[in-house]
This record gives C-alpha cells, sequence and structure tokens, in this order.
C-alpha cells in the first residue's frame, strides 16, 4: 500500500516511539507530585517543553501542551474573544478556508453575540494582506489566520499579517497543524501571538499537541480541575504522548531541509503527471504550498468512488480534510476558492512525505489515471460532456 494521506496523520516516527517507551520506563511518576519520581517526571515535562519551544523560535514557558490542534484552536480563539470583549471588541477576523476547528469555533462565538468577518479567497487559495487590513477595526478582538491550509496546502502571508497586526495592536493566531515540522517557523520574527500544533502531524503520537501563548497574551482557563499547565487546563499531563511529541519535532526540524527538498520532487512529479489528464486542475497556488500537497479535481467524476478504487490498487488518498470525511457536502475550501459544486466533488488530496518514493509518485501518477478513465467512461455527466450537451468547466 502507498500512503498518501499524510495531512490526515503521519507513521509515529522511530524517535518519537523511542522516547514515549523511555518515558514510560523513566519517568512513571506524576509530574505534580513532589516525591522523586514525580519531580524526574517533571524534568522530563519541562525538557520536552523547551524542545517544542526550541522548536519554533518561543519561551519554554509560552508553551501549553494540550490533546491536539482542535483543543488549541479553540482554546486560543475563545480566549481572545472573551478578552477582547471584556474591552468593548467583539469583533474577530478569519479566513473562509481555515480548518473547522477554527470556523466551528468562530460559529459558536457568533451566537454568543459575536461578529465575524470571513476573509475572501481567489482562485489561488491565498489570502491578500489589503484584505485582512481592510477587515480589521476598532473592536476587532483577534485575527485568525492559518499558516497553510490542510486541503489545498497554500502557504499564507503569516510574516506580512503578523506584522500588521502588531502594529495595529490586534492579537493574531495562526493554525500551525500542517506546518510545524514542514516550514521554518519563528514567532518571534513573525510576530505571532498564539499558535496551534499537533504531533500526529510530523510523526509524533495522536492526542498531544501544543498551543504557543506570547508572553502578555491573555489565555483562558479551558479545562478546570488542577494547576497543571501553569492553571490553563487541568488534568495530569499525558507525559509519554508529549515527550514523543517533542521527540518527533526536534527530528523533523534538524531534517526538515533535505525532507523537503524529496517531497517537493515528489510532489512536481505528481503535478506535472496529473496535468497530464484531459479537463483536471491543480487546487491552490502553484509555488506557495507545502513540500508534499497535491489536490487535484478532475471533471465528470465523483471523489468518493476515486479513493474507493484507488484503495483497491493500493492507494492510500483523501478528497480532503479527514475531519470532514464522512460529509457528503464538496470541500469549503475548494468552493471559496470558486470551484462549482460539480468540480469540488471530484477532488484528489495526496500528500506525500519523506517515507514515499519516486516509485510510488509514478505508481500513484498510472493509478489516477487509470481510475479517473474508467469512471469518466462510466459516467452519463461525462458522456453528456463529450457529446457537447454540457459545457467543461475545466478547460
Amino acid at each position: 500500500m502507498i500512503y498518501a494521506d499524510n495531512a490526515a496523520t503521519t507513521r509515529t516516527s522511530a524517535a518519537a516511539q523511542k522516547a514515549m517507551i523511555d518515558t514510560m520506563e523513566r519517568f512513571w511518576g506524576n509530574p505534580s507530585s513532589l516525591h522523586t519520581p514525580g519531580q524526574q517526571a517533571k524534568e522530563a515535562l519541562q525538557a520536552a517543553r523547551k524542545s517544542v519551544a526550541k522548536a519554533i523560535g518561543a519561551q519554554p514557558q509560552e508553551i501549553y501542551f494540550t490533546s491536539g490542534g482542535s483543543e488549541a484552536d479553540n482554546q486560543a480563539i475563545v480566549s481572545a474573544a472573551k478578552a477582547g470583549a471584556l474591552k468593548g471588541k467583539k469583533h474577530l477576523v478569519t479566513t473562509a478556508i481555515e480548518h473547522h476547528a477554527v470556523l466551528h469555533t468562530m460559529d459558536q462565538l457568533s451566537k454568543e453575540g459575536f461578529e465575524i468577518t470571513l476573509l475572501p479567497m481567489d482562485e489561488s487559495g491565498i489570502v491578500k494582506v489589503q484584505d485582512v487590513v481592510a477587515a480589521i477595526r476598532k473592536d476587532t478582538a483577534l485575527v485568525s489566520v492559518m499558516y497553510a491550509n490542510n486541503e489545498i496546502g497554500t502557504i499564507q502571508p503569516v510574516a506580512e499579517i503578523g506584522a500588521l497586526c502588531r502594529e495595529l495592536g490586534v492579537p493574531f493566531h495562526t493554525d500551525a497543524v500542517q506546518a510545524v515540522g514542514h516550514l521554518p517557523i519563528d514567532v518571534r520574527t513573525q510576530n505571532i501571538d498564539m499558535l496551534s500544533l499537533s504531533g500526529h502531524k510530523f510523526h509524533g503520537p495522536r492526542g498531544v499537541g501544543a498551543l504557543y501563548v506570547r508572553r502578555g497574551i491573555p489565555l483562558l482557563t479551558f479545562i478546570h480541575g488542577g494547576a497543571q499547565e501553569s492553571g490553563r487546563r487541568a488534568g495530569t499531563e499525558n507525559l509519554p504522548a508529549i515527550a514523543g511529541m517533542a521527540a518527533a519535532l526536534e527530528d523533523t526540524v534538524t531534517h526538515m531541509a533535505e525532507n523537503t527538498a524529496h517531497a517537493e520532487k515528489l510532489r512536481d512529479t505528481l503535478i506535472e503527471g496529473l496535468s497530464r489528464i484531459p479537463h483536471s486542475a491543480l487546487n491552490g497556488d502553484r509555488e506557495r504550498r507545502l513540500p508534499g500537497n497535491v489536490n487535484f479535481c478532475f471533471e465528470g467524476i465523483e471523489g468518493e468512488s476515486l479513493l474507493l478504487l484507488l484503495d483497491d490498487k493500493g492507494v492510500a488518498a483523501s478528497s480532503g480534510s479527514a475531519c470532514t470525511s464522512g460529509s457528503l457536502d464538496p470541500s469549503h475550501v475548494l468552493l471559496a476558492i470558486g470551484r462549482p459544486h460539480e468540480v469540488a466533488h471530484g477532488s484528489l488530496r495526496l500528500t506525500l512525505d519523506v517515507d514515499n518514493t519516486m516509485e510510488d509518485a509514478e505508481a500513484i501518477i498510472t493509478a489516477v489515471t487509470d481510475v479517473v478513465n474508467y469512471l469518466r467512461e462510466m459516467s452519463p455527466v461525462w458522456k453528456a460532456l463529450q457529446r457537447g450537451e454540457r459545457n467543461y468547466v475545466i478547460q
């Protein structure tokens, strides 16, 4: 099986597995306990916090461990909203292509009286800095723009947006779940106030993530019951998972340059090969995209059938975010960049990583081409397009 769904989750690395096993064997105490085993566990916890902080240019005391990216997004956005409301600021700015962890949190806040501005996208899937400028008001409590999109892989102008927000005194949050471990990040130079990350996106374990909060930015307690995480998240820390995430992040940051070069070669090979399929289109910007991300639309077919037949051919892929895989609706990201419903339904996301090979990429091109041709032969929509009874959307 060729695994091409690394945006959904990655294989746990050897470094992460070793760190987790070592932690379970040596640091099994509760980090909140005063006895020696507890203090040894606390030291291991702080070492992991320091390691994660170093990877993104933060200070250890600015890192709060969570259950993953979704929790981190929720806590960051709700904290900024509530803090802003105390000052009479109840306006939030985000984009139309955010992960649902951001969009659904915004929806909930809108029911509580907050006003949400969704920044539009052009066909490239990149937000314009001038649109952010136009959206910010005197009562804006937060700007939240994802670092890189989980579906189409586009990389946003985070540093420019961060500088703008800092100048205007508006807190800036970025969902960097897809970017951390794959792109160089420095929260200081990029003027990021809050950043969300998730361990299983860079070969760490599932169920663990972190939220960076710049010192001085208010953070509300999200889970009550104990004094863990500086009183901001109650519950005994999942130390083995935290240690595994820290080890995975250190490993992937250390080898980022060669990993990126490898993934970009595979990505570009896939884009070139899949572009040869008639009436297909790459989704998202060609250059400003994650190293291993390829997202295509194929006119005249349904994405679900494409995925099932590719799986039968030994290729594991997706049609978009794993968090919405049970939905029959087309991707909100593809609709936001202007793809019509009938085309958005025929999307395919392939996300490659260091474990993939050039042979994998060539095999994927062959498999996708064969499956698309097979499905089109059976499609009444495709036959109508060929007879000229309908107009092609993708030329």
